[in-house]
């Protein structure tokens, strides 16, 4: 459940199923149209575990049709660089005025509270405490961004940014990970940056050999998420919610 939402009382039933997929990435961004909305709703818990010869098709370079089951151990990554750029640029254009836009997609983590207030407001979720919103991107593994940057005729070296998608992700550092709070502004839906998002993050976390990623999922976008791999209750296991009873 989104992070700092009131528990009701009594708890609500949910229909709860754990997901698993191979799953290979692209080297590119596929933008698409199709996008959902991301509201709370019923969710089910999703996983993408990471197979011994998929690392090898990630330690290949991303090749397809890599049927090795050779068990490939990964190097060590401690003390040096994370190999995936930060910034990637997802799509830009010129407006008729001649204002010149970029998506960035960015995985440094550099976000304001305030601004992810507001998008969790244009998104239609519940207020909930900055002081809580602060803690959980401090506390998140990885915090991924989607801005727009633009800049209008003749402010060279002036440029406007506006956050317009986020998700974050927590982790054990070593082999599991979870995606959370998945946010586009709807004013930029349609356009494939939902799943430019999710599938840049995922990215991040398989460079970083974290090989289980797992998120819950609203039933309306169920289908979102298989579309990028995720599989419900794999080999029968479930996912499992622990609520207060008073």
């Amino acid at each position: 459940m989104p992070f700092g939402a009131s528990i009701p009382s009594p708890p609500p039933t949910y229909l709860v199923h754990h997901l698993a997929c191979w799953f290979q990435v692209s080297n590119k961004c596929w933008i698409h149209n199709g996008l959902s909305g991301f509201v709370p709703a019923k969710r089910r818990a999703m996983v993408l575990p990471l197979r011994a010869s998929f690392w090898d098709s990630i330690k290949s370079g991303f090749l397809k049709n890599n049927n090795s089951t050779q068990v490939v151990e990964p190097p060590s990554t401690f003390m040096e660089e994370d190999p995936f750029p930060q910034d990637i640029v997802l799509l830009e254009k010129t407006q008729p005025d001649g204002t010149f836009e970029q998506i960035i997609f960015s995985s440094a983590g550099d976000v304001d509270v305030y601004d992810v207030q507001a998008l969790c407001d244009k998104v239609g979720w519940p207020r909930r405490p900055l002081t809580k919103i602060a803690a959980s991107l401090k506390n998140s593994y990885l915090v991924a961004t989607l801005h727009l940057i633009s800049r209008s005729p003749g402010t060279e070296g002036i440029d406007q940014k506006q956050l317009i998608g986020m998700a974050r992700a927590t982790s054990d550092h070593a082999f599991n990970a979870t995606i959370w709070d998945v946010l586009v502004d709807p004013s930029y839906q349609g356009q494939g940056l939902g799943k430019a998002l999710v599938e840049q993050l995922i990215r991040v976390l398989l460079q970083r050999d974290i090989g289980n990623i797992t998120l819950f999922a609203d039933n309306k976008v169920v289908d979102f998420y298989k579309n990028l791999g995720f599989e419900a209750d794999p080999e029968g296991i479930k996912g499992m919610f622990w609520y207060p009873r008073y």
